[in-house]
């Protein structure tokens, strides 16, 4: 049928090994070390890919600033 989008099908074993190993690295900060821990892959990813939104790991860099923003909007008083 035309116009009719296909669902997306996911392959759930799959999608679980993949997530107990992102697991090491992309998770929400609920403590400072978890915190730093994110700031120190940022930092690494930042000097491995600089300003190269092409990079195969950009949009992780992204996602890691992302949870750090929000951790320090959360816990970090405003001065």
């Amino acid at each position: 049928m035309e116009g009719v989008k296909k669902k997306p099908t996911i392959d759930i074993e799959k999608t679980r090994q993949a997530r107990i190993n992102l697991n090491q690295i992309l998770f929400i900060p609920r403590s400072e070390s978890e915190y730093e821990q994110l700031v120190i892959m940022l930092d690494n990813l930042i000097d491995e890919i600089g300003e190269n939104e092409n990079h195969p790991l950009a949009s992780l860099m992204e996602i890691l600033g992302i949870l750090i923003e929000n951790h320090e909007q959360e816990n970090v008083p405003e001065l």
